[in-house]
């Protein structure tokens, strides 16, 4: 059997977790907010129309905060067509998905269905056809006490306490040719620049995010992070960063070895963020939002079949195998081993549209990729240790020099909860691997819980009718003795070993 060790010390602290680590995003796209979170008349739907069902799913991915509304629909949005009496609600053409757009949610249900479900919002600006004074305007909207011409409109509509937004996003993939209003470095740099200062002129408190390049691969990447924070570095706290991976050649080791190229992306963004900084002597470090990552590749078929200008079609469904659940668990894993500079991230996105959570007329259910997702962030809480991995290898083209770890794994702490968390995935795909760590340090505590995550079928799916096909089962062959952690992984399997003290 093949052996791997982890290598922690509980002195070692790479960072606290930021809660916002375990985001998500809420886009109007396809289903994901009409039939997805808000669906007046249905059975499960309150007086408000937002589906309890979903809502219930929501809860218990434990998710603290969620963007809204783009992505590429804000681009072209009027965040306006969207308050007010619903009778009055102009419907409007979505360039970006080709779709007409109802407005029947909007700014004031997002926020109503955010308080309801127990999320903090993350909202996102139009720096594509519009601009620094439709910036302000709108943080005038949420943000401004009462007074004045806006502030007193929230009130009109039936909202008198101010929202209180505090994390903003300046805009949506400003370097992507498919972006309306798309924008080059110097200009979206300096429009960043100047729209963050007159937001913070209305509220002094808020925390706002640059747009980094759309993804790794684009042309525009490495310069245009390094120009765009040249303008805007004293304006903003956050780089974006976004990352879908998918199989379409049909290599499962090869697809599971992609949570290493989220590993060297980060890496290289913070070089640049650091770089700036040097440059400008600047003492605050810019850190990461990752606010756009997840699988994405099976809907694409299906999606050139939709007519275009029809109000929410299913649009990005894609349906989720264990194999993706895998690659979640392992992106999960990169991220927090990087929670010094990655705050906030959000899964693309909640629900029908590459998500985690599906509906249909007569249900809702969990998606494979939901599972991971929820033992992570309800139970990676706390800090992060750093953490060393000895691991056989396998040759891969998206491992740095040709080769990738089977074993990912990190480790969390919680003082709070007197709790270790080792979270661990085993991409090898024929063969157990015994896994090992020296924990001596927590002499007195014990194996409170083993979770796993395996099938047999790489391509096993849940559905309506089999929503459990995937899903947890308690582990086994995990043993603490003698200061000693050793458990056996399952070939392509996913791990929660938490240990417990009593506290003092």
């Amino acid at each position: 059997m093949k052996k791997a060790e982890l290598i922690i010390d509980r002195h070692f602290v790479l960072s606290d977790i930021d809660k916002r680590l375990y985001g998500s995003f809420v886009e109007h796209l396809g289903r994901c907010v009409y039939e997805g979170i808000y669906q007046p008349g249905h059975p499960a739907a309150d007086k408000h129309g937002f589906r309890q069902d979903v809502a219930a799913l929501i809860r218990g991915l434990d998710v603290p905060v969620v963007r809204y509304p783009g992505g590429n629909f804000v681009s072209g949005y009027h965040w306006e067509d969207g308050v007010g009496p619903k009778e009055q609600r102009p419907a409007r053409p979505d360039p970006a998905w080709r779709v007409i757009e109802s407005n029947q949610f909007g700014l004031d249900e997002f926020m109503d269905w955010a308080k309801q479900t127990g999320v903090s919002p993350m909202m996102a600006v139009n720096l594509g056809s519009r601009g620094i004074e439709d910036a302000r305007n709108l943080i005038e909207y949420t943000n401004f006490p009462g007074g004045t011409y806006y502030s007193d409109l929230r009130k009109k509509n039936g909202r008198s306490a101010p929202y209180d937004i505090k994390l903003w996003c300046l805009g949506n993939e400003m370097d992507g040719p498919w972006q309306e209003g798309h924008k080059t470095a110097d200009e979206y740099g300096r429009l960043a620049e100047e729209a963050g200062k007159s937001m913070r002129m209305i509220d002094p408190s808020i925390e706002t995010v640059a747009c980094g390049s759309s993804h790794y691969h684009m042309p525009t990447f490495g310069e245009w992070e390094y120009t765009v924070l040249s303008h805007c570095y004293d304006q903003v706290d956050y780089i974006s960063m976004h990352q879908y991976f998918d199989n379409r050649r049909n290599d499962s080791q090869t697809f599971l070895a992609s949570s290493d190229l989220m590993d060297q992306f980060i890496e290289a963004v913070v070089s640049v963020c650091d770089a700036v900084r040097a440059k400008k002597h600047a003492a605050k470090k810019i850190h990461i939002s990752f606010d756009e990552w997840n699988v994405w590749y099976h809907s694409g078929g299906q999606d050139k079949e939709i007519a275009p200008w029809s109000q929410h079609p299913h649009l990005l469904e894609d349906v989720y195998n264990f194999e993706d659940a895998l690659l979640v668990a392992s992106s999960l894993i990169t991220l927090l081993r990087h929670a010094d500079r990655v705050k906030i991230a959000c899964l693309a996105q909640l629900v029908n549209v590459i998500a985690p959570i599906m509906t249909s007329d007569t249900g809702a259910w969990k998606q494979t990729i939901y599972h991971p997702f929820a033992l992570i962030s309800n139970n990676g809480r706390g800090h992060v240790l750093q953490t060393l991995v000895k691991s056989p290898v396998f040759e891969s083209s998206h491992g740095r020099n040709g080769i990738s770890a089977y074993i990912d794994a990190v480790v969390v702490e919680n003082d709070d909860e007197n709790a270790l968390t080792l979270f661990a995935v085993s991409k090898h795909l024929t063969e157990e691997i015994e896994l090992s760590c020296d924990l001596r340090q927590y002499a007195g505590w014990h194996v409170d819980q083993h979770v796993v995550l395996h099938h047999e079928d790489l391509k096993a799916v849940n559905t309506e009718n089999a929503p459990d096909t995937v899903a947890p089962q308690a582990g086994s062959g995990c043993s603490f003795e003698g200061g000693r952690l050793s458990v056996v992984l399952g070939r392509q399997s996913f791990h929660m070993i938490r240990l417990t003290a009593e506290k003092v």
